[in-house]
């Protein structure tokens, strides 16, 4: 067996994402994972808490990008742009070159109601962070957490029009315009 290869959590990852696409998330085992790359069991667990992680590891790095985001606005920001400043920095982590894997991630969570949930709760964590992050920068409460699940919202709408068949844009432009949408449809109901 090969142990000590570099990218070892890459190799899983790629091969996980084959299975559950070939197989079914229900129907693939930790144990094939491994074995796929010709690992352990017990390597996997090394990189992975369970086999969701790998489709959800690393939330804790978008996460601080959207908090450096809201620290990155400018001292007298509204709540609305520290949201929009969070929303820029994390678009980074969206490169063109990711958005196959992104579809292939999403065509595999949209199959199973558990994954679901916990993309669910993932977005309701992402907002807790940010409308602390904003509550730290002075926000009352109330503010803080409109405008955290209104940038957890245009965030999601902007991923599923980013995944959308044929879309070329970037991600950044994809969240501006949905933003600016957000913001037209309040002032016309203002």
């Amino acid at each position: 067996m090969v142990r000590w290869e570099p990218g070892t959590r890459e190799r899983l990852q790629a091969a996980a994402m084959d299975l559950y696409v070939s197989r079914g998330f229900e129907r693939t085992t930790v144990a094939e994972i491994a074995q796929a790359v010709g690992l352990t069991e017990r390597t996997f667990f090394r990189h992975f808490a369970d086999k969701r992680e790998v489709l959800f590891g690393g939330q804790e790095l978008l996460e601080q990008a959207f908090v450096d985001g809201v620290a990155a606005a400018a001292p007298d920001a509204s709540p609305l742009a520290m949201v929009e400043s969070a929303l820029s920095a994390a678009a980074g982590f969206f490169p063109a070159e990711r958005r196959s894997h992104s579809r292939q991630r999403q065509t595999i969570i949209a199959a199973n109601p558990a994954l679901q949930e916990r993309e669910l709760l993932k977005m309701a964590a992402l907002a807790a962070v940010v409308a602390a992050a904003l509550r730290a920068r002075g926000v009352p409460e109330a503010s803080a957490t409109l405008a955290a699940e209104s940038g957890v919202t245009v965030f999601g709408v902007a991923f599923v029009k980013w995944l959308a068949e044929g879309e070329q844009r970037s991600f950044l432009d994809i969240e501006r315009e949905v933003l600016g949408e957000l913001v037209a449809m309040a002032a016309g109901a203002a």
